[in-house]
């Protein structure tokens, strides 16, 4: 029945990765295959293989108490194993991946996809690196989705994904910066620094997909309305959009930033989600991100 619906109703598949962090019934409900990422803590591996099996609280609990979470590069086999099945099924595939700025997944999807095409050659392949993560990512999927059943082609609805990229703007706080200097974006030093004078850094996506700091706050809530300061400046056409919210773990805050959103320039929706495994191991418990969209320039500022 699926494959009946997918050939009468689908112009193409959409595959994209865990980073994405949309819910699992979203994605199934619109049909959209995802590429499972891993993440090992207490010697165990564990595969990212929907939202609704991961316990959020008890993950970044554990971390709280010192759980040391690893991940590792995506081998292009994950790609592959994600994909050959729509190709066989005779689909075209849209791939839209984590940013190339921070992990090295998108180059697996590339070395995959040229594997794939020699074995399909009548397929069209085409790979989107958003240059985000989370919701930065995932709101282009929610795009991909749209724009596919409003009938648009596989290469009408890449280029519209790779010209959005520049107009998504995120933005966010950690709670705790040391997870920051372990996965190398800050020093020891200014880490320890940081975290005795209770300083939170605004960190951001740049133009080329990788994070940046942009700002040292004093205290939480000061960090928050950092977020919200500049969404205020920088958000075009909110009424019209749907604004990402993702947390580790710190569902109040969560709700803060919302609310306090709807008061300056109420978006048309706001889709909040807790911070998947492997992307929350890297930012770390209390971490909060708001993504949406500016003008074409945002990414710079």
């Amino acid at each position: 029945m699926l494959d009946t619906w997918r050939a009468n109703i689908l112009s193409f598949a959409i595959l994209t990765d865990t980073s994405a962090n949309l819910p699992t019934p979203l994605l199934q409900k619109h049909g959209v295959t995802v590429a499972p990422f891993s993440y090992s803590y207490d010697g165990v591996e564990h595969t990212c293989l929907d939202t609704e099996s991961f316990d959020g609280a008890a993950y970044y609990g554990a971390m709280r108490k010192g759980t040391v979470v690893t991940t590792s590069l995506v081998n292009p086999d994950r790609f592959i194993s994600a994909a050959r099945p729509l190709l066989a099924a005779g689909e075209d595939v849209l791939f839209v991946g984590m940013s190339s700025g921070i992990s090295g997944s998108f180059g697996s999807a590339k070395l995959a996809a040229g594997d794939l095409r020699e074995e399909f050659p009548g397929r069209d392949i085409q790979l989107v690196d958003t240059l985000g993560a989370s919701l930065g990512e995932g709101i282009l999927v929610l795009r991909a989705i749209e724009m596919r059943e409003n009938g648009a082609s596989l290469s009408e609805t890449a280029a519209a994904l790779r010209d959005m990229r520049w107009r998504m703007y995120q933005i966010f706080t950690v709670d705790d910066i040391m997870y920051l200097r372990r996965t190398g974006r800050l020093s020891n030093a200014k880490a320890i620094v940081a975290s005795v004078l209770h300083i939170k850094p605004v960190l951001k996506g740049n133009e080329e997909g990788a994070i940046v700091a942009v700002d040292k706050i004093r205290g939480r809530r000061k960090s928050i309305d950092a977020l919200v300061e500049r969404y205020r400046k920088y958000v075009v056409s909110p009424e019209t959009q749907t604004v990402g919210i993702a947390h580790a773990d710190c569902a109040e805050d969560a709700e803060y930033l919302a609310s306090a959103l709807r008061i300056v320039a109420p978006p048309k929706e706001i889709m909040t989600v807790m911070y998947e495994p492997v992307t929350g191991s890297h930012v770390g418990p209390g971490a909060l991100a708001l993504f949406f969209l500016g003008d074409e320039n945002v990414r710079s500022k």
